[in-house]
């Protein structure tokens, strides 16, 4: 019987990888989990990974005609203004070919990162046929306007007609944009997700890297001494796809870039994407409404000693207030409080009045 191993690669080297063994028809064999240093020996079969959807940019774009390179190559080109980094440093896989008219599915990655995946699984004997993100996992929902999500790790991946992202999920809810959201969270219907894209994968990354991705055992057996004796820091695999200081910067550059353009689809292509995605967050209703807004207020100011809150109005603005303190650093300390209960505390105007400080102040969204 024809077996295959599915592997959720952690977003941090730290954390352990879910590990199920599927049998030719997708049914469950059995569940584990993987460690560095664990001395795991495997049994040769097919392996399949979901890697997080966060790094991995997805596109619909109408595409031409052409060899698997060329359409690669003209999708990179498409996508120029949405990625950061240079195109020799991506490689973008392609889902199947699209019907008359329609979009085809398009993945990007980069490089150094597909690197690190497979540098990963060889710390644990393992080496992958497939890598597919984690979001296209779910579901595509029947109807316009609905989305389906569930978490992976630390993300919250969403699937809609021609969407496919993995975010923090506090930025669900902007994504969303009034769209309803069926979250999957049931062990067994996940399991069944998995095991149905483990079957009928619906991109490979791998094969848009144009070669199978070979693994550098020994500084991966070194990662994995390390991990047996010590708290592996979680930002190793980052470390590690980066490669080096140019390329770490510019792959949080472009990581950073991508995650506020799948955010917000309609930032036009020439502007700072996440200039924009930091305004709109921060001019988002705060969480719960006013009422929510107003008693976090109210503790935050109570919190800083002097602080007096003047007034507070809800309209179609948003949630305002005036503010009275008596040093320019209490204002950080009121932000902070705030923000400790996921809302953000905008200085829109700061006076000095009679030996205090007053601002005009608007909450929002963290």
């Amino acid at each position: 019987m024809s077996r295959i191993r599915l592997i959720l690669i952690p977003p941090s080297a730290a954390l352990p990888a879910t590990c199920l063994t599927l049998d030719a028809h997708g049914a469950v064999l059995t569940r584990g989990v993987l460690e560095l240093g664990s001395g795991f020996a495997p049994e040769p079969m097919r392996t399949v990974a979901v890697v997080p959807g966060a790094d991995v940019l997805i596109r619909w774009l109408e595409l031409p005609s052409g060899s698997p390179a060329q359409v690669a190559t003209t999708a990179l080109h498409l996508l120029r203004d949405d990625l950061a980094a240079p195109a020799d440093r991506l490689t973008a896989a392609l889902g199947p070919v699209a019907a008359p008219g329609g979009r085809r599915l398009v993945a990007v990655a980069g490089r150094p990162l597909l690197q690190t995946w497979g540098d990963y699984l060889a710390s644990l004997g393992l080496r992958a046929d497939v890598m597919i993100p984690d979001s296209l996992i779910l579901p595509e929902p029947a109807e316009e306007g609905r989305l389906t999500a569930a978490v992976f790790g630390a993300d919250l991946a969403l699937r809609g007609r021609e969407l496919a992202l993995s975010l923090q999920p506090d930025l669900a809810e902007a994504v969303a944009a009034g769209r309803a959201v069926a979250r999957i969270d049931r062990a067994e219907e996940i399991e069944r997700l998995l095991a149905g894209a483990a079957l009928n994968p619906p991109i490979n990354l791998l094969a848009g890297a144009g070669r199978r991705i070979e693994a550098d055992r020994r500084g991966w057996k070194r990662a994995a001494a390390l991990a047996a004796a010590l708290v592996v820091s979680p930002l190793l695999l980052t470390l590690a796809a980066a490669g080096h200081d140019e390329w770490g910067a510019r792959d949080a550059e472009r990581r950073a870039e991508a995650a506020a353009r799948r955010a917000f689809p309609d930032v036009a292509p020439n502007a700072d994407a996440v200039a924009e995605a930091t305004r709109r967050l921060t001019a988002a209703p705060p969480p719960g409404g006013p009422t929510a807004a107003a008693a976090a207020l109210f503790a935050a100011v109570e919190s800083v000693e002097g602080a007096e809150l003047d007034s507070l109005t809800a309209d179609e603005g948003g949630v305002r207030a005036t503010v009275t303190y008596a040093a320019y650093q209490d204002l950080d300390a009121l932000q902070r409080a705030m923000a400790a209960k996921g809302m953000s505390l905008t200085d829109e105007s700061t006076v000095d009045d009679q030996g205090k400080v007053v601002s005009e102040v608007r909450v929002g969204g963290a």
